[in-house]
């Protein structure tokens, strides 16, 4: 059996240290899922001591969670970087937003793999359950600004309780695509689960996002 490349442990500061370890960790469980991250693996993979990884995380729980809120602010970054490129008309904002979530490199089978990994364990660990939350509150509390100024730009002012609705509402149908893309991405043409998020959006909204000849 081929045995797994060791990362490079670089020795540039603390920060830097705790963040190649929880590289490591998320290179296991992509390989290997949550059972075999184990602290050996962990260790092995980035080619240190396991007496070290304790030196940065109390314990595997500790460094699970880490490695889990990685990759959520991960996705949530990846996607808002395609706002840099857009001008500040709101509703383009918020399509590229939706139009980013649901494309490479956010739609990706080895992210999925390694969410889905974390996801299914997390109603039944409290450490990861915590984490989830948070994920899913930054990654809303996102959308909910989007929408907010979207809709404020149409004139449209909505309550908190009716931006909060909108929001889960968008999220859903992101998410919900996103999983259809990462399992089955060779049934999409290229741009088109984008091209139904942002028209879901629109419809929920009753805005148009784009200008008429716009695509995704």
């Amino acid at each position: 059996m081929a045995v797994a490349a060791r990362r490079k442990f670089r020795r540039e500061g603390e920060e830097r240290r705790r963040q190649d370890l929880i590289e490591a960790t998320l290179d296991c469980v992509a390989e290997h899922g949550l059972q075999g991250a184990t602290v050996r693996a962990i260790a092995l993979r980035a080619g240190v001591t396991a007496g070290l990884i304790r030196h940065y995380f109390p314990g595997k729980e500790e460094l699970l969670q880490a490695a889990y809120v990685t990759v959520m602010e991960r996705m949530t970054e990846l996607a808002k970087t395609a706002l840099a490129t857009v001008e500040h008309e709101p509703g383009r904002r918020l399509a590229a937003f939706v139009a980013a979530n649901l494309a490479p490199p956010v739609v990706d089978t080895g992210t999925f793999s390694i969410w889905a990994s974390f996801i299914g364990r997390a109603g039944s660990d409290p450490a990861l359950g915590i984490a989830h939350r948070a994920g899913y509150l930054g990654f809303r509390d996102e959308v909910e600004t989007l929408v907010a100024d979207a809709l404020a730009s149409s004139g449209r002012h909505a309550s908190p309780a009716e931006l909060r609705r909108l929001a889960i509402a968008v999220n859903a149908v992101i998410d919900g695509l996103w999983l259809e893309g990462c399992l089955a991405g060779d049934m999409f043409e290229t741009g088109e689960l984008a091209e139904i998020g942002i028209g879901s959006v629109e419809a929920m909204l009753g805005l148009r996002l784009r200008g008429e000849r716009e695509v995704a």
